[in-house]
């Protein structure tokens, strides 16, 4: 059984088909959660980034729910749109969405005024290698933590999946605009 508290966060679990992928994606959050020093409250009211500054106000699960939903609607567009000559794992690209960022509950930590800020850990493993390490402990097969490790500017040095290039591009797509806003 999934623990309701993870599900409440990832209601988009339940788009996994695999019952044992799921658990074990949920299993990842479960783990995580317990890791941090962040809260799932906390990831309600927190900046979905530190590269922003202090004005943004969209939240880390509106971010991350958004990066899964626009990978899921691109999966499932190119799975009809290529006759088969591309072919999209839905059941893998939903689970690597979902744990793109997990590493940040280890990447950030709360300052004395309850804000978040990147801690010693997030200094030295930015959130893809502590994401990886979250899924292997947790039994996830190697192409969801390839996209893990693949989702953020550090896997511009390997070769992606074509689930890793979708979510690349639906995180990225809704953070740069962000980061280089015009007005």
């Amino acid at each position: 059984m999934i623990n309701p508290v993870v599900l409440e966060l990832w209601p988009e679990l339940n788009w996994i088909s695999d019952p044992v992928l799921r658990k074990k994606t949920a299993s990842v959050w479960e783990l995580a959660l317990q890791k941090s020093v962040l809260t799932p409250d906390d990831l309600q009211r927190i900046p979905f980034t530190l590269l922003c500054g202090p004005d943004l106000n969209v939240t880390f699960m509106e971010h991350k729910r958004s990066v899964v939903q626009i990978a899921r609607e691109c999966g499932r567009i190119i799975n009809e749109s290529y006759h088969g000559e591309l072919k999209v794992n839905m059941d893998v690209l939903i689970s690597g969405a979902i744990l793109a960022d997990v590493g940040k509950l280890l990447e950030y930590v709360l300052d004395e005024n309850g804000q978040v800020v990147q801690g010693l850990y997030g200094k030295f493993l930015r959130h893809p290698f502590s994401g990886v390490s979250l899924a292997e402990q947790c039994g996830l097969p190697p192409e969801v933590c390839h996209i893990i490790a693949a989702h953020a500017d550090e896997g511009n040095l390997v070769k992606r999946s074509t689930e890793a290039y979708i979510v690349h591009h639906a995180d990225f797509m809704t953070f740069l605009p962000f980061k280089s806003r015009l007005i």
